[in-house]
């Protein structure tokens, strides 16, 4: 692929918090060893190292304060760079937030969202106390006003497309058909793009910023995800909507967008390498490479 013009800053966001869930720290940091050399500036995000600490509900959000602060830190970094495009390795989903209000900004209010996700992520703090699940509806302007002031022009809601969502709570069903939100479902993308596509081609948008919460994918074939947790009853999640998408369909719908659309923005978020983290874990109890046990 070759490299679009203008300065795509990325930016590593190891945030924990917004989903209170300490591996994505690690998810976020082993993610941006993963990815391809960047071929222009890079910075990350000052977040606290998780050590076991319990988090505090705050005005009702679980570590309201921290989650600002790192905002904060966020847009400091974007605006240091202005950059053209922008590129988002976390962490939970809520470390789109600053990314695509500046993207939004850069790009006249016309920016156009693909937001990949089993999930809608329009939640409020009325509905739950975890802020990652609320990012999408902060940036179309809905929900605590604190995060809501870090969109200084909302999202268009015409200008936003739900890929790969699965079924919805009753409160996000009623958001979606209020705000009018586009949606195609695991099964509708399973051959064809074709539905995003033509929503594309509808908003007349000539920029794009692409949301992909790696939950999307079925966590019986990618496990690096929450619902693929090991040891943990599979009654666990019940009720709890799953991706169903594979990764082939998700490159492909990408590509697909990619050569109709200038995509400025891409987010992955909510990388849980169980399997690594585990190893990693193990490796500090060896003999001869493992820290030694304080008396």
């Amino acid at each position: 692929m070759s490299n679009p013009p203008g300065k795509t800053l990325r930016l590593l966001f190891p945030q924990w918090q917004g989903g209170n869930n300490a591996p994505y720290y690690f998810g976020a940091q082993l993610l941006s060893w993963l990815a391809p050399e960047a071929t222009g500036p890079v910075e990350e995000v000052q977040v606290a190292e998780p050590r076991g600490e319990t988090l505090e509900l705050e005005n009702g959000l679980i570590a309201r304060g921290a989650l600002l602060e790192q905002l904060s830190h966020a847009q400091h970094l974007i605006e240091k760079h202005q950059p053209d495009r922008m590129v988002v390795l976390g962490g939970d989903c809520l470390v789109d937030l600053a990314p695509f209000a500046y993207l939004n900004e850069r790009y006249d209010g016309e920016l156009a969202v693909l937001w990949v996700d089993a999930h809608p992520d329009i939640l409020t703090p009325k509905d739950f106390q975890h802020a990652h699940a609320m990012v999408l509806g902060n940036l179309l302007g809905e929900g605590d006003s604190d995060f809501v002031k870090a969109v200084k022009r909302p999202i268009k809601p015409a200008n936003v497309m739900y890929a790969g969502l699965q079924e919805t709570m009753e409160v996000e069903t009623a958001m979606i058909a209020r705000l009018g939100l586009s949606s195609a479902s695991p099964s509708d993308l399973a051959h064809t793009s074709e539905p995003v596509l033509q929503w594309l081609k509808s908003t007349g948008a000539k920029h794009l910023a692409i949301h992909f919460d790696l939950d999307v994918l079925d966590p019986s074939v990618f496990r690096s995800l929450l619902f693929a947790k090991p040891d943990v009853p599979a009654s666990t999640w019940d009720g709890i909507a799953q991706g169903k998408m594979t990764m082939q369909q998700v490159i492909r719908l990408l590509g697909d967008v990619a050569k109709v659309v200038d995509v400025v923005g891409i987010g992955i978020a909510e990388h849980l390498p169980w399997d690594t983290l585990a190893l990693k874990n193990m490796l500090t109890k060896l003999p001869l490479i493992g820290k030694p046990e304080t008396k």
